[in-house]
């Protein structure tokens, strides 16, 4: 293993020098200043070009080189919201939404909705340059899968040029982005152009290529991130503004909001609040104890029966098994509506690993939430609760989303906040652990997941969101049925038709040959 870090460290190492030995002299007025500093200083950018051209440098450099030169004619550093036209935005053709089945994020082309116009060509490579840029300054070197979405493609929505640019930018323009192409409903009429496609992945990437149609597209995105027209159950709409994206934020902690992800509450401001506390109490006498310890005494009892529940509904629970951690619930949070007043769930994460694991939560709506604890370390063999709140009366929405991130420590102790903001600075992303969490709202108090309301756990039925989407599918495929009838009936006439023609035309060659005979 460190024979294998040396090597790659001495790689990193030769292709900066040449680089900047063999490129940069002669072509710096077609560079960024910004990319030729990262590039010196970012380790992982430089190992992902390394491992798109299988470590070998001459090709890498090409690659760099090449890269470069479109970073700068796009200038891709100032590609901002406000830099695109409005209308590009508004159309709705490209935009990030949902993962697939192993947790990467959705780059959607909706096909249908692009029109090929060399006019304005240009400004919609730079909506795409746009959008991967975002991503990989956010995610920084996580990879993201694709999808064509060509239902109700027409040949004024084929673009080949379109198509081929984007494949460029994952080949050459962001190394190791891409986990696969998913391409949906390949129209008869593409069948030819389907083989240039793939000459043009080449021959190491062409098995990222996936063809499918609604029976087998499950396989690759599961249907909560899949529209009704591909046989899922996302009831998502783009509109603009603003960007479509789940912008994962962190939450607010037990205590108030979090400024930034770096700023956690110390450990030393909670024992000044617990002295400060204690002084208050003692200054009120001994009848105020006595209070307190009648009303901490029922307190703990409660504690104790939230404790043996939560053991008892754990067992029941659907658990994601992790590399680092175990996760549950597996996939949903379940929030009671205002009427039940369910305002609490738990989730457990337990450590399966030899070392303390780092973990902190977030969130795509951090105004609305409160996480106890937001931002910990647990250690080898254990599990740590952690409880989310709605705040104040804020309602659930079934398009909030929680992520989990996790990663190794090397240390065997519990570590401090300062331990663990700068463990999360200097930890590269591609070591991180990270588990997504959907909300799910709910109208029944029976039994199915972990939820706390009142210090009870209820577990909820199919809510009516559930049963009006249903519903709505269902009068979808009964609309699709019917059109496929007429559709029949029409041909049936038609057939009809011609078969009556056809005899009549007989019956008249029979009358024309044989009427004068007689």
């Amino acid at each position: 293993m460190a024979a294998e870090q040396e090597n790659k460290a001495a790689l990193i190492h030769e292709t900066r020098q040449r680089f900047e030995a063999e490129y940069v002299p002669a072509k710096t007025e077609k560079y960024d200043s910004r990319d030729l500093e990262r590039l010196q200083q970012d380790d992982t950018w430089v190992e992902n070009f390394l491992l798109w051209r299988h470590d070998v440098v001459d090709d890498t450099l090409k690659m760099i080189d090449e890269s470069f030169q479109w970073r700068k004619e796009y200038a891709v550093h100032d590609l901002t919201e406000s830099a695109l036209p409005k209308w590009l935005f508004d159309i709705g053709a490209l935009y990030l939404h949902g993962y697939d089945k192993e947790g990467y994020k959705i780059f959607w082309f909706r096909v249908k909705l692009h029109t090929k116009d060399p006019k304005t060509q240009f400004e919609k490579k730079k909506l795409v340059a746009f959008w991967l840029e975002r991503y990989a300054k956010r995610e920084n070197g996580k990879p993201l899968t694709v999808v064509f979405d060509m239902a109700e493609t027409g040949l004024s929505n084929i673009d080949l040029d379109f198509v081929r640019y984007i494949i460029g930018c994952f080949k050459v323009y962001y190394p190791n982005y891409l986990t696969k192409i998913v391409i949906f409903e390949l129209p008869w009429i593409m069948n030819a152009a389907f083989k240039l496609v793939k000459s043009w992945l080449g021959p190491e990437a062409v098995n990222l290529l996936k063809v499918t149609n609604k029976n087998d597209v499950q396989e690759y995105i599961s249907a909560e991130y899949l529209p009704p027209h591909m046989g899922g159950t996302d009831t998502f709409k783009y509109s603009y503004p603003p960007l479509v994206d789940d912008d994962f934020q962190t939450p607010l902690c037990e205590n108030g909001p979090i400024t930034s992800e770096d700023e956690t509450e110390s450990k030393e401001d909670t024992d000044i609040d617990n002295k400060e506390g204690l002084d208050t109490n003692e200054e009120q006498g001994p009848n105020s104890k006595k209070a307190n310890h009648a009303e901490q005494t029922p307190k703990s009892e409660e504690c104790d029966k939230i404790d043996s529940k939560t053991k008892n509904a754990k067992k029941a629970l659907t658990t994601f098994k992790g590399l680092l951690l175990h996760i549950s619930p597996a996939e949903e949070l379940h929030f009671g509506s205002k009427e039940t007043g369910e305002k609490k769930c738990l989730i457990v994460l337990t450590n399966v690993t030899k070392n303390t694991v780092a973990f902190k939560v977030r969130t795509t709506a951090p105004d609305k939430y409160r996480v106890k604890p937001s931002n910990s370390s647990c250690e080898p063999g254990t599990s740590v609760d952690i409880i989310i709140s709605l705040h104040g009366g804020c309602a659930v929405s079934l398009q909030d989303r929680f992520l989990i991130m996790a990663a190794e420590m090397d240390q065997s102790s519990v570590v401090g906040t300062q331990e663990l903001a700068q463990f999360w600075k200097e930890i590269p992303r591609n070591k991180v652990m990270e588990h997504r969490l959907r909300c799910h709202v709910t109208e029944s108090s029976k039994p199915s997941s972990l939820t706390l309301n009142e210090n009870t756990f209820n577990i909820p039925a199919k809510s009516n969101e559930d049963l009006h989407l249903q519903l709505t599918q269902l009068l979808q495929a009964n609309k699709r049925l019917r059109e496929q009838i007429d559709r029949c009936v029409w041909f049936q006439q038609l057939t009809l038709l011609l078969v009556f023609l056809l005899v009549a035309s007989t019956t008249f060659c029979f009358y024309m040959l044989y009427a004068p005979r007689s």
